[in-house]
C-alpha cells in the first residue's frame, strides 16, 4: 500500500520509494517467498545502481539484501561470492567498524558456514566478535548475536559440547542486558537446547524445549513462527528420547497449524512435513514416509525448484523410505 503511493507522491526514482521496494522485497522472503524476494531485489537493485550509483549506503543495503536471499533460494555458494563484493565495497566506502559492514561480516561468515567451510566460519566470527568488542562493546544487541552465531558454527564444526558452554555464558548475559522475554534471549534458549541434544542429551534437549514452548505461547502467542518452530524441535527430541509415535503425533498437529496459519508453500511448512515423513518411518510406517516425502517432492520442486538443496535431500529421502518400505537394507 505504501509503495503504491510512493509512487503516486513521489515517483519510481526516488530514494524513498527504492527503500519501500526492498522492504517489500524483503518481507516476501520473510513471508516464505524466497524466490519472490530474490526477484523483486534484482529488479530495485538494478534501480539503485541507475539512479543512486554502486556506493550509495541504500545500494549496499539492497546489494547485502540480495546475496542473502540468493542463499536462502539454494544458492550458498553465489550468496558467499556476493557478500565478498559488498564487503569489499563497504570497506571503501564505509570503513571497517561502521555497524553495517561488521554486519556484512556476519553474514559472510554464516553463509561460509553454509556451504561446506563450518571451520572457516568459526574463524571468521571470532576475528569479527574481537572487532565488535572493541567497536560496540560486549553488551551490544549485534555483539551477543555474534557470539551466538560463533557457537553454533563451533556446533556445526564437530564441537556441540563447546556449542552448549558457549550458549550457556551467552544466555547468562542475555538474561541480564535484554531480559527473559526479549526475542533473542528465546532463541539463545532454543539453540542451547538443540546443542545439548546434538550433545547427547535428548532427553535433557525436549525439557528445555517443553520450558521455552510454555514462554513462547506466553509471550509471542501460539501462532509465532517461532512458536511453531519450538513446537517442531520438541517433537523431533521427544523422538530422539525414545518415543517415535510421540514425535509422530507431535509433527502431525504442528504441521496442521503450519498449514493453517503459514501455508503450504512455506518453507517451515514444507520442512516440518519432511520431519513428520521421517518420524512416520522411524516409528515403523516407511510406506507412509515415502508417500508423504512423494507429495513432498511434487511441492518442493514446485516451490523452490529442482537444484535447491532440500529438492536434492527430498529426492534422497524418498528413495530411502521406498527401499525401506520393502524390507531391503538402504545402501
Amino acid at each position: 500500500e505504501v509503495l503504491a503511493d510512493c509512487l503516486r507522491v513521489l515517483g519510481p526514482d526516488h530514494p524513498d520509494t527504492l527503500t519501500t521496494r526492498g522492504n517489500v522485497a524483503r518481507w516476501r522472503g520473510k513471508a516464505g517467498d524466497p524466490v519472490g524476494a530474490v526477484a523483486a531485489f534484482e529488479e530495485v537493485l538494478a534501480d539503485c545502481l541507475r539512479v543512486l550509483g554502486p556506493d550509495h549506503p541504500s545500494t549496499l543495503i539492497i546489494r547485502g539484501n540480495f546475496a542473502h536471499w540468493r542463499g536462502e533460494v539454494g544458492d550458498p555458494v553465489g550468496a558467499v561470492a556476493a557478500f565478498e563484493e559488498v564487503l569489499t565495497d563497504r570497506l571503501r566506502v564505509l570503513g571497517p567498524d561502521q555497524p553495517d559492514t561488521l554486519a556484512i561480516r556476519g553474514n559472510l561468515a554464516y553463509w561460509r558456514g553454509e556451504v561446506g567451510d563450518p571451520a572457516g566460519a568459526v574463524t571468521a566470527f571470532e576475528l569479527l566478535l574481537t572487532d565488535m568488542l572493541r567497536v560496540l562493546g560486549a553488551d551490544h544487541p549485534d555483539t551477543l548475536t555474534t557470539r551466538g552465531r560463533l557457537a553454533d558454527q563451533r556446533g556445526e564444526a564437530g564441537d556441540p559440547a563447546g556449542a552448549v558452554t558457549a550458549f550457556e555464558l551467552l544466555l547468562t548475559d542475555m538474561l541480564r542486558v535484554l531480559g527473559a522475554d526479549h526475542p533473542q534471549t528465546l532463541t539463545a534458549r532454543g539453540n542451547l537446547a538443540y546443542w545439548r541434544g546434538e550433545a547427547g542429551d535428548p532427553v535433557g534437549a525436549a525439557a528445555a524445549y517443553e520450558e521455552l514452548l510454555a514462554d513462547r505461547l506466553q509471550v509471542l502467542g501460539p501462532d509465532h513462527p517461532d512458536t511453531l518452530s519450538t513446537r517442531g524441535h520438541l517433537a523431533r527430541w521427544r523422538g530422539e528420547a525414545g518415543d517415535p509415535m510421540g514425535a509422530v503425533a507431535a509433527f502431525e498437529e504442528v504441521l496442521a497449524d503450519c498449514l493453517r496459519v503459514l501455508g503450504p508453500d512455506h518453507p517451515d511448512t514444507l520442512i516440518t512435513c519432511g520431519h513428520h515423513a521421517d518420524w512416520l518411518g522411524l516409528a515403523g510406517d516407511a510406506a507412509g514416509a515415502a508417500a508423504t516425502y512423494k507429495q513432498l517432492l511434487t511441492d518442493v520442486l514446485r516451490v523452490l525448484g529442482a537444484e535447491h538443496p532440500r529438492t536434492a535431500a527430498a529426492r534422497h529421502n524418498l528413495v530411502y523410505w521406498r527401499i525401506r518400505s520393502f524390507g531391503s537394507p538402504p545402501s
